[in-house]
């Protein structure tokens, strides 16, 4: 039986491993030998689950579409993200992370973030546990994101907007990996997504799994059966996408449909459709696809998305597309504008630009009547209301 989930050297498929400087590889082999420890032990566990319930908001509500299915032909279920605290899906995964940190005696933490929706989460479960955080994120990406910029310093949070590259999530990320070689000892680097080192991937993959977990218990339920015929979700670095598939990425039944960023589109040159231009090379720690030049430099990705404009693709899901397992669809920003309004006015969801890219991915489907679709809501829109109203204007 062919499993999709991450092998004992931290490989999907090619994919993946741990390539870091010197420096960090006693902290990435640390966190190695203890993540599982941790994670499967029944007080992490315990800890964890009341979090999720009582702090997040847990289960977060599988919801039948109905103007949504009537338009697409199918049973649109929305698995709704976007109504846990802090307004996405990252919650689930700084949680799980910082309580690893406690565990490990760790007292500084650091994170990355694009849309700064997980500098929201980070910042937050900082707050939470009473941990030194500081968040490093791309000077664009806070010019766009001002609302999560505040909420962040609110928390207590400081955030270093990062002057390099085109100054979004792929340089924020440069510089975390670049505090955490300066501060190995008492730093934890919480990532916010299925990319990095091993056991990075993994990890997030994991703590994101409550997401598929409760789609079976919701489905079964609602439909007398635990899984659907397909899931479709939005994919940058790809954590949400992991969350929604981990229970089940081996089984064949399902099909898994993901939507990455087109932007002005593939042929462009301004776009982030990793898996349709990727070539394979390495990235913050892993090999997977990533775009780059002839010269194997990375090429600066492009999205209205601060969350998918990522150079490079979690490993887990460049195998899936790699073995095609997943078929990924590249949704460019008018069509995820489109879908994001579309959403708005059938159903009174309004969904982070993310989410609107999944949403997107609907027009180049065909379903049948009776096929039951799952599409995860990652986020909500707040923090794009004025991303989705200059666009409007143009």
């Amino acid at each position: 039986m062919k499993s999709f989930l991450v092998d004992q050297d931290g490989y999907y498929g090619e994919f993946g491993g741990a390539y870091v400087p010197e420096i960090l590889h006693k902290c990435v082999e640390e966190l190695k030998n203890r993540y599982l420890e941790v994670l499967e032990s029944e007080e992490f566990k315990r800890e964890f689950d009341q979090l999720l319930r009582d702090y997040v908001g847990r289960p977060s509500p599988l919801y039948l579409a109905r103007r949504l299915s009537e338009k697409y032909g199918c049973k649109m279920y929305l698995k709704r993200e976007d109504l846990n605290h802090t307004g996405a899906h990252k919650i689930n995964n700084t949680i799980g992370q910082i309580l690893l940190a406690r565990r490990m005696g760790k007292k500084r933490i650091i994170a990355e973030t694009g849309a700064g929706q997980h500098g929201v989460a980070t910042a937050t479960v900082c707050a939470l546990m009473d941990m030194e955080c500081i968040v490093y994120m791309g000077k664009t990406d806070v010019e766009r994101q001002h609302i999560n910029v505040e909420k962040m310093k609110m928390l207590g949070a400081t955030v270093i907007p990062v002057t390099s590259g085109n100054m979004t999530l792929k340089d924020a990320t440069n510089e975390a990996i670049r505090d955490w070689c300066c501060h190995p000892a008492d730093t934890y680097y919480i990532i916010g997504s299925t990319v990095g080192p091993h056991p990075y991937p993994d990890m997030v993959a994991r703590l994101q799994s409550v997401i598929s977990e409760e789609i079976k218990k919701q489905l079964l339920e609602k439909e007398g059966r635990d899984y659907p015929d397909y899931l479709i979700a939005c994919v940058g670095g790809g954590s949400n996408a992991a969350g929604t598939i981990y229970h089940y990425i081996n089984d064949e039944r399902v099909g898994i449909i993901l939507a990455e960023a087109g932007g002005k589109g593939i042929e462009t040159g301004m776009t982030a459709a990793t898996i349709q231009l990727g070539k394979m090379g390495i990235i913050h720690g892993a090999r997977t696809y990533v775009i780059q030049n002839e010269d194997g430099q990375i090429e600066e990705p492009y999205s209205i998305s601060a969350g998918l404009d990522y150079p490079g693709i979690g490993p887990i899901h460049a195998n899936l597309a790699a073995q095609r397992r997943a078929t990924v669809l590249a949704v460019n920003d008018d069509e995820a504008i489109d879908a994001a309004y579309e959403l708005t006015q059938l159903e009174g969801i309004i969904p982070a630009l993310e989410s609107a890219h999944a949403i997107g991915a609907l027009k180049k489907l065909k379903f049948k009547p009776e096929d039951v679709v799952v599409l995860t809501v990652s986020g909500r829109g707040d923090k794009d209301i004025e991303t989705y109203l200059s666009f409007n204007e143009k």
